[in-house]
């Protein structure tokens, strides 16, 4: 991940304290397994008997392992679906670059792969979180926070502004379809909560997990930060972190979130509670098996369909790369 990227040393060294606090490895690829599982017993209840592959970016089993073992296997009609559900170059057509790549390196030309657009707004990746949000905040009236003092704050992955103003399709406007595709989700879960709940707490999009140069500027504020704030206006006295710009509980949710976030919370005497992600939820589930649906009757992988993944779509920031196609 961090290859010629000149990153110091001490910088690698601080990062990989993180992961032997949880025992030296990363909780994504256990993660990744059981979504898939899940999802094969997903479809086979649907009488859909399709085989699922593994590709990792940045780990083994990378991508071109991944095309080589199809190509072994004898498929030649492959479809992607990358564990990140908002549109961006990092979140999207980056994925589409590198399989694009790996099938060159594989040298598999009679494999075709085609990749699934975003899916943040379908209602299955919602679901798991509408549920538990709900019963959170339930949770925090019942301990005697009033509605008035809590605050959910919906976390996400920053990006440098310039890339979130250029996500999606031509014409790029600000803030960008990244950035508005996460307040459409956080305004609609909002509004389902309150329904079944009867409650309307505060709440707002925040920021994670930034990792690049200190000049450059990025999406803020920090979701640290924003707590900071939230404690010094002093009306509240319970936050919710949601993270609602992942699909897995991996690193950068246990690490900034449950310990760093949890931390500062801790810090500012405020009641804290962090909602899990979709994970394997059986909503998410059905949610992505609708999507291998789509894509098999020739539908718009997309509930609500924009011209994503063309040409000019969240565009490389150094240079234009072959991509494979979105569907």
């Amino acid at each position: 991940m961090t290859e010629g990227r000149a990153i110091p040393r001490e910088r690698l060294a601080e990062v990989s304290e993180r992961y032997l606090r949880f025992g030296g490895v990363s909780p994504i690829n256990q993660q990744n397994r059981e979504l898939m599982n899940a999802l094969h017993h997903e479809l086979m209840d649907r009488g859909i008997d399709l085989p699922i592959y593994w590709g990792n970016r940045n780990w083994d089993p990378d991508f071109t392992e991944a095309i080589r073992t199809l190509d072994e296997d004898g498929h030649s009609k492959v479809l992607a679906i990358a564990t990140s559900a908002y549109p961006s170059y990092s979140g999207c057509r980056q994925y589409r670059e590198n399989i694009a790549a790996a099938l060159e390196e594989a040298d598999a030309p009679q494999i075709s792969i085609d990749m699934a657009f975003p899916y943040s707004n379908r209602h299955g990746f919602t679901a798991h979180v509408i549920e538990v949000l709900s019963n959170a905040l339930v949770y925090l009236v019942s301990d005697n926070h009033l509605e008035d003092a809590i605050e959910v704050l919906f976390t996400t992955h920053s990006l440098p502004t310039a890339g979130a103003q250029s996500s999606g399709p031509e014409p790029h406007q600000s803030p960008g379809l990244y950035l508005q595709e996460h307040e459409s989700v956080v305004a609609e879960v909002m509004r389902v909560v309150g329904i079944a709940t009867g409650l309307h707490p505060r709440s707002r999009l925040v920021f994670q997990s930034r990792s690049g140069a200190p000049e450059t500027p990025w999406l803020e504020p920090d979701v640290n930060d924003a707590l900071r704030e939230v404690a010094a206006v002093g009306q509240t006295t319970a936050v919710v972190l949601v993270p609602i710009g992942f699909v897995s509980d991996h690193m950068e949710v246990v690490w900034d979130l449950d310990t760093e976030a949890m931390a500062t919370a801790e810090e500012l005497n405020l009641a804290c509670i962090r909602i899990p992600t979709p994970g394997a939820s059986p909503a998410f589930v059905s949610a992505l098996a609708d999507v291998i649906e789509d894509a098999r009757l020739g539908e718009p992988t997309r509930t609500d369909l924009v011209n994503l993944c063309s040409g000019t779509c969240c565009p490389n920031p150094r240079s234009e790369l072959p991509t494979i196609p979105g569907v």
